[in-house]
């Protein structure tokens, strides 16, 4: 009884993510309410409330949905173990990039994030949700450079902050881009050209130089 109480609440968890993710696909992210998410997944707005505080909580949700099939290989490049974490890395952003096209649900969700959210100020809403996750991609992504500083694979004299800001302002604006015009290029034929150039970036770029490399 007690297992099958958990399936049913696990079941019900993921049709209010799925209807989150229609609701705010269809209206976007300000227009959608829990309302309009309680009804497209058949459940009550109290129900809503028993899983999800509001729909910040809902886009959390959502975004772990995506990022979920990729949280060992993100892992893998910060290990402290790992010989070769820019590989891994440039792995990373590949698969970033193919299942941005190839996958409907990682395609949608990011719909959602660059195209159907209004980023205002409003306590708990999507603005302060992403600056936070943007904050824990930057530590993420800070401890890997340095992995790879320390293995060889860049440069020791890499400019970490400038680095931070032109991958990931590389990263989103190469998804922002292609989902406004999809029909340019195929971003999943081309995933692996997109994440080679990222690292091209930071290992050939002199603007990516502090200069204290030492002689």
């Amino acid at each position: 009884m007690v297992r099958r109480t958990k399936e049913e609440a696990f079941e019900t968890r993921q049709r209010i993510i799925d209807a989150a993710q229609q609701c705010f696909h269809e209206k976007g992210v300000s227009r959608a309410s829990l309302t309009d998410i309680a009804q497209a997944a058949g459940v009550t707005r109290g129900a809503i409330y028993w899983h999800f505080q509001d729909k910040a909580d809902l886009l959390d949700a959502l975004f772990e949905r995506i990022h979920m099939p990729l949280a060992a290989l993100s892992e893998a490049t910060r290990n402290p173990e790992e010989p070769h974490p820019l590989e891994l890395f440039r792995e990373l952003l590949t698969e970033v990039f193919r299942r941005v096209e190839s996958d409907p649900t990682n395609r949608q969700v990011h719909e959602i994030i660059f195209l159907k959210c209004e980023y205002t100020d409003e306590p708990c809403g999507p603005k302060k949700h992403l600056q936070a996750m943007r904050q824990e991609h930057d530590n993420q992504l800070l401890t890997t450079l340095r992995l790879a500083v320390a293995r060889g694979e860049l440069p020791v004299d890499l400019d970490m902050e400038l680095a931070l800001l032109c991958v990931h302002s590389f990263i989103v604006g190469v998804i922002n881009q292609w989902l406004m015009v999809p029909t340019r290029i195929s971003l999943s034929a081309r995933a692996g050209d997109v994440a080679a150039a990222v690292l091209d970036m930071l290992k050939l770029s002199p603007a990516m130089r502090t200069g204290d490399a030492a002689p």
